[in-house]
Formats: C-alpha cells, structure tokens, sequence
C-alpha cells in the first residue's frame, strides 16, 4: 500500500466517526498519522503519493489508526500538542493544553504589563502557575517575560503540580523549547510555597462537576479525572484558590483563574466576598466567559 492508498483509507475510517466525536477531523488527522509514522513531512507524503509503505510501517499505522477510531485524542497518539508558540510534550498524566488557555496568557500578559508599570514595582516579577500539568502556562508567560524583560527588569516563574509526573514533565518541556526562568515544584497547592509572595498567580484548576455527562464523551474520556474534577460542583478548587491566595500575593498583585463558561457569576461572587478587588470576567475565543481576574487591596 503506498501513502495515497492509506490516506484514503484511514480517511474513510475516520468520516465514521465524524457524527459521534466532533473534534475528529479525517483528512488532517489521517496525514498526521502518516507524517509522524513515516518522518516526512505534508508535502512530502502528497508529491511522492506512490511511496510504498515497508510492512512496519503499516503495522504500526493500523495501531494507531485504531486508537483514533477509538476517539483516543491525537495529542496523546502523537505525544505533542502546539500552545501559544510552543510545541509541548503531552501524557495521560496531564490535561492537553487547549486553544481557550491562550487567552488566560494573554490576560495575564497585559496584568504584568500593568505591574510593570506601575510606580511600586520593584524591578523583579514574581510568578506562580497553580497545577502547571504540561507547564503550558507558566513557560508561554516565561517566553514571553524573556523579550519583555530585555534587562529592564528581572523575573523568575514557578509552576506547581500535585502530581510528580506531571512536575517532570513541565521540566522537560521547559528544556525542549529551551526556557530558562521557570521552575517546577511538586505541591498540593500552596502547601510547599511558605513564606513565597507573588506578583501574579495564574491557573487552570480542576472545575468540571464530577456528575458532569460530558466526562464520558470524546477525547475527555481520555484525561485525567484529577485534572478535570474538582468536589461542590466543580466549584471546591476555584473557591480553595481564591480564599488562600490572599497569603502568597504581593499588595495589589493580582490573580487569574481560569473556569467554565457558566462559572464566571459564582466565581465573581467567591472573589468579592473575600474583599477581592478590580474583579473582571472575561471571554474566550468563542466569547464565552472563561477567564476571572481580580487584584489584592493592599
């Protein structure tokens, strides 16, 4: 069978599994499987169609054909996902970084360039990244520090995760897009960050209720629970963050969480009766409240 041959038919196996998993696309998927099997790339494998495939080839692209038939996300067949301007490496031990983190930040961007600025700010940002998973948000901030800074000022970053796999993971992905100032702790919350203060706190906690039916569809079915739920309706997370925090930021730093897009009113409501200020929703990409930022009085 040449690569035209099994692009056709790895297409026709993946269209039917269209109706049942949205987020199965036949023809990218099918040639991605084919580019990361063979090590060519797109262009290769179109203009030189009629290349064989040597029978290990064919045995290991029915493997993975099957696991995404399976409904198996492509992140974890392929052991990488693209976020922000990173390429990251991905496990079952952590979620798989999503398009709608990107606009947690880019929030959390303009939050630093008002630090910054302000007449306060001591020449060096300190910033924390609560349950890091792949360390998508704690290394795209840290990129993206690295051509601020320019030696105007100085910063570090640290990422936390209970979870050691995933901890080992963030530093291996910091060492693969070669990011320097950023650190990984294995931490249940902010258990091992005594006496540490910050300038931002970031994260992407656990908000899904453990009820939830959509736990059961699609690629989700994949991920980690641990990742995914969290206990009072997917509410015990957000609250434990925003009630604690309050002992690890600097006076008026500030604070982003990330949570669901019918989420946005009750988070609110947990930040202003905990004497939050300048609390804000904000929408993702597909204008649904996503994001909820909120700064210390004093």
């Amino acid at each position: 069978m040449n690569y035209a041959d099994w692009l056709a038919f790895a297409e026709t196996q993946l269209t039917g599994n269209k109706k049942t998993d949205p987020f199965i696309n036949p023809k990218v998927d099918a040639s991605l499987l084919l580019q990361f099997v063979t090590g060519c790339s797109r262009s290769f494998t179109l203009a030189f169609s009629e290349t064989l495939l040597s029978p290990q080839e064919l045995a290991q692209l029915e493997k993975l054909l099957q696991r995404r038939i399976n409904g198996e996300p492509m992140a974890y067949i392929l052991g990488e996902q693209p976020f922000w301007s990173l390429n990251l490496k991905v496990s079952t031990d952590t979620l798989i970084p999503r398009a709608d983190t990107e606009c947690l930040v880019e929030n959390a961007l303009d939050c630093i360039h008002r630090r910054i600025t302000c007449k306060t700010f001591t020449g060096h940002l300190d910033i924390l990244d609560l349950g890091t998973g792949t360390g998508a948000i704690a290394l795209a901030l840290a990129q993206e520090l690295r051509s601020m800074s320019k030696n105007l000022f100085s910063f570090s970053v640290i990422g936390i995760d209970l979870v050691d796999n995933a901890v080992s993971l963030a530093k291996e992905n910091a060492t693969y897009n070669k990011i320097e100032n950023v650190n990984f702790l294995q931490s249940h919350w902010f258990s091992s960050l005594k006496g540490k203060n910050f300038d931002l706190i970031v994260s992407n906690p656990p908000y899904i209720d453990e009820k939830d039916p959509h736990l059961q569809l699609g690629g989700v079915r994949f991920e980690p629970l641990s990742a995914l739920v969290a206990r009072e309706q997917g509410y015990a997370d957000l609250h434990y963050i925003i009630v604690n925090a309050l002992n690890y930021l600097k006076p008026k730093g500030w604070i982003l969480l990330e949570h669901g897009w019918t989420q946005g009113e009750k988070v609110r409501s947990f930040f202003d009766v905990n004497f939050w200020h300048n609390i804000q929703t904000l929408v993702d990409y597909n204008q649904n409240e996503r994001v909820t930022l909120a700064q210390l009085k004093s």
